[in-house]
């Protein structure tokens, strides 16, 4: 536990989960922590330093949304509206951010929620994860007053009158609770429960380039957003091309009249600083847009960037290595800000006998790997994973099947080679794969089938389908 002095008075400023559990908390006069708890081991706070290391964390965390901000002394805001899709969903989102947090040594819990004051609250006095939808109240009321962070006074107060929950303190009349307690009560009453807006504002590092309008009169027509957004790409491209740098990441940032702010993301493949096909890459997000009652000001940042030397990028000659090169990176950031950048990808050859082992996910663009497939052993063009089981029947223990069922449909089999051995990989220390015999066989009808058994049919062995053939 960690203490400071606010005043005459020594306080504790930080407690662990375990001294949490013991009834201290945060506020609480260091005396009756220690009238509480024996023998309680107490460090001095260092505010500067933690500070320091949660502005430190809060430009770590960028990587996850642009709207990101510090909550002191322990807490980061993260608005993952218009993002979390980037990382399949929200559950996705919130189970990468924690874990890379714990493999950091940080101990850290997260909620998402409709509000950001029902967030803090289920992160800090609930079961943390992710609050669905239309389900904040629900979640909110069950949980200690503790979660609405008012001042440590009022709580006293308000244990006195037997208000431990937050449903309690709803369901008590708004004009006498007002009265007693404050607006500020009220506030972050209204806050967790989602009645009540609550700005957050994001930092953004000084050294990072960013481009942003602020209008006179807001504005909202798809057509004015798109016609802003190119300037603001040209100007911020022309900040790059100075630095000498290219976009990998890109936020657009817009903040609307009634102080609720909206953001896109979008990465690209490889270093990028031409402003149309950046631009583009918004289009279409661009429609899901609510301007609300109308838009007052829209900000573009490079939140991730890396050098980029000066290079031709319109060429006459089509055919020229550099200018396919570029057209193939735009349909890479075209289709990544379509479906993800995450679902861009090529396949690259793994050195390995197994079947669902011999390839790998790269990314679209990435250099050669130099490894390639061997040419005498044909493979199939689809692998299905995992193999699905088949019925099958053959003459011999080593013969392949006179025919098969598979999927409910009888397959008989007019041609067949194999078989083929596959054994487990000793030398990378498997031990877990059976040895199996593969068959390629051609069925009447024409279909080309990689099936297999994992064990002659006497010691219990079964077929699986694994792959087609064109």
């Amino acid at each position: 536990m960690t203490v400071h002095t606010v005043g005459s008075r020594r306080v504790v400023r930080a407690a662990c989960a375990a001294a949490q559990e013991t009834g201290l908390h945060v506020g609480m006069a260091l005396a009756q922590a220690q009238a509480l708890v024996p023998n309680l081991h107490v460090v001095e706070a260092a505010p500067d330093e933690d500070e320091a290391s949660l502005r430190e964390l809060t430009r770590w965390a960028i990587g996850y949304s642009p709207v990101v901000a510090a909550d002191p002394p322990d807490g980061l805001w993260i608005d993952i509206a218009g993002v979390a899709h980037l990382f399949g969903s929200e559950e996705e989102l919130l189970a990468d951010l924690t874990s890379r947090l714990t493999r950091q040594g940080i101990v850290a819990r997260a909620a998402v929620a409709d509000a950001p004051g029902a967030a803090w609250a289920v992160a800090r006095y609930g079961a943390a994860g992710v609050v669905p939808t239309g389900r904040t109240v629900d979640a909110v009321a069950t949980l200690s007053i503790r979660g609405l962070r008012i001042a440590a006074d009022k709580l006293t107060a308000l244990h006195k009158l037997g208000i431990e929950r937050v449903g309690q303190l709803a369901a008590m009349p708004r004009a006498p609770l007002v009265r007693r307690f404050g607006r500020d009560v009220a506030l972050r009453l209204d806050q967790a429960l989602g009645h009540a807006f609550e700005p957050i504002t994001p930092l953004i590092p000084k050294e990072t380039p960013t481009a942003s309008r602020a209008f006179a009169e807001p504005i909202g027509r798809l057509e004015d957003l798109k016609s802003v957004l190119l300037r603001l790409a040209k100007d911020l491209c022309r900040q790059l091309e100075r630095r000498g740098e290219g976009v990998r990441r890109l936020d657009l940032l817009f903040q609307r009249v009634d102080q609720k702010s909206v953001c896109l993301r979008v990465g690209t493949a490889k270093a990028n600083r031409d402003a149309a096909h950046l631009a583009k890459l918004f289009d279409e997000r661009l429609q899901s847009i609510d301007p609300g009652f109308g838009i007052e000001e829209i900000v573009l940042i490079a939140s991730k960037v890396e050098p980029l030397a000066e290079t031709q990028t319109q060429v006459r000659d089509l055919g020229e290595e550099g200018a396919s090169e570029a057209d193939m990176g735009q349909l890479v950031d075209r289709l990544g800000a379509r479906i993800g950048m995450r679902k861009v990808y090529r396949l690259a050859p793994v050195q390995s006998l197994v079947p669902e082992r011999m390839a790998r996910r790269i990314p679209a663009l990435a250099p050669p790997t130099g490894s390639v497939w061997p040419e005498n052993l044909p493979r199939p063009t689809r692998l299905l994973d995992p193999p699905e089981p088949v019925v099958a029947t053959a003459l011999l223990p080593d013969h392949p099947p006179r025919f098969f069922v598979w999927r409910k449909v009888r397959h008989n089999v007019a041609k067949a080679d194999g078989p083929e051995r596959i054994t487990s990989e000793w030398w990378n220390g498997d031990k877990g794969l059976a040895a199996r015999d593969y068959y390629r066989v051609e069925t009447e009808q024409g279909g080309r089938f990689w099936i297999f058994r994992d064990a002659p049919t006497a010691e219990g062995g079964r077929w699986w389908m694994h792959g087609f053939f064109s």
